[in-house]
């Protein structure tokens, strides 16, 4: 999707070009801003969408990005689902919402609920009972226990079959987390960065409160961001370095009491966001050992042991290891009864990769890959591989306590 003011028709095809060319090149992604022929091009990517903005002056990139991810949920908002499909059934509906959000490349507003009073497009309901789950939606629908398929695919705006409107509220805690450990497996950086994102359909714009962990800290010091002194940290106690919340959110009891209270707006919005440094045990640890076996072998091991209990599942889990530049020969030895795995060496920049569907916690899983080279190892070859990258999404666990 390319909003674009002041540029010239061929900017949209121009840009997924440049993209193409990325992915040819062997590099796994566009950089999220970059310039052509006096264009700047800024996108996100959001499900598996390109949202593109272009523009000619030189506009503070952050803004720009804030905006692009605004756009993406204010059109969730009224789709109920963001997908190919359900962007190519409201191209009217999405067209009318860039023309509000954007009137000749000034934003007006980004709140769903203000729109509402300019937008007379009725959205085309996709059926969500056949989509695989995306996005902060997709942890209510993992695991053992599934929510019904409308619960948070629906639009803000559409009405219910039935003609009566369902009084709810979704509340999600999403945590990024990001770990560096070191080649003999120490921890050495550990950073979460967090958001709580809620969804209302509430009608009649109830107040609503929020309460946290009693033992909850902001502030390395022991004094909170609002300049109130609060109790010393124990050592189970929770420690955001620093947070921000929504426009519609109220402090007056946060230090006192730890609890929020807020006016929900229509629509997805998140009601903080935090970010977190303390250290915390993570979810997995990876050992990796390379061996050589001769002037021409050499073999790697992966092992992957999940720290998380076992009653929690981690979904989609993708492991990479780059490898030396010259010329290799790759064989995969699986673990015995391994399922739902796969192992593939992208040859364009000498990757392994490892996804595996699920992983229970408090399990172990090993991949051993055997490298053959056309000509005699002089380097080291240690130095030259790595490092491993893991990506992964675990429903219904948070590593910061946060609740």
């Amino acid at each position: 999707m390319l909003y674009r003011g002041d540029i010239q028709k061929g900017s949209a095809e121009i840009f997924f070009r440049k993209v193409k060319f990325w992915k040819e090149d062997g590099k796994e992604e566009a950089p999220p801003v970059f310039s052509l022929d006096g264009v700047n091009y800024i996108h996100v990517k959001v499900v598996g969408l390109l949202f593109v903005a272009t523009t000619r002056n030189n506009l503070p990139p952050s803004l720009v990005l804030e905006l692009l991810q605004r756009v993406a949920r204010v059109i969730k908002d009224y789709l109920g689902i963001l997908n190919e499909e359900s962007l190519r059934k409201n191209c009217v509906l999405v067209y009318e919402l860039l023309d509000e959000v954007i009137d000749f490349g000034y934003i007006q507003t980004t709140s769903t609920e203000l729109l509402k009073s300019y937008i007379f497009n009725e959205p085309i309901v996709v059926d969500a009972g056949h989509l695989s789950s995306l996005g902060p939606a997709a942890l209510f629908m993992q695991g053992n226990t599934r929510m019904p398929g409308t619960a948070v695919t629906k639009s803000v705006v559409a009405q219910e079959p039935t003609g009566r409107k369902r009084e709810e509220i979704f509340v999600d805690v999403i945590e990024k987390i990001s770990v560096t450990f070191s080649s003999s497996g120490y921890l050495l950086t550990s950073e979460v960065d967090g958001t709580i994102q809620m969804k209302s359909y509430l009608s009649g714009n109830p107040e609503i409160r929020v309460a946290f962990n009693d033992d909850l800290t902001i502030g390395r010091g022991g004094r909170s961001i609002y300049g109130i002194i609060i109790g010393s940290s124990g050592s189970g106690s929770v420690i955001l370095d620093d947070c921000n919340f929504h426009e519609s959110v109220h402090l007056d009891s946060f230090d006192v009491g730890r609890t929020l209270s807020l006016v929900p707006p229509d629509g997805e919005f998140p009601v903080m966001n935090y970010r977190i440094t303390q250290e915390f045990k993570p979810p997995f640890r990876i050992n990796t050992l390379i061996e050589k076996s001769g002037n021409y072998k050499a073999e790697v091991i992966l092992k992957i042991h999940a720290e998380i209990p076992s009653s929690v599942t981690a979904n989609i889990i993708a492991i990479e290891m780059p490898l030396p530049t010259y010329k290799t020969c790759v064989n995969f030895e699986l673990e015995p009864g391994a399922v739902r795995l796969r192992t593939d060496f992208k040859e364009s920049n000498k990757r392994l990769e490892w996804n595996l569907r699920k992983i229970v916690g408090e399990s172990e899983h090993t991949l051993r890959v055997k490298l053959t080279f056309p000509k005699e190892l002089h380097g080291n070859i240690t130095k030259e591989a790595g490092p491993v990258s893991m990506t992964f999404t675990i429903p219904m666990y948070n590593p910061s306590r946060l609740q």
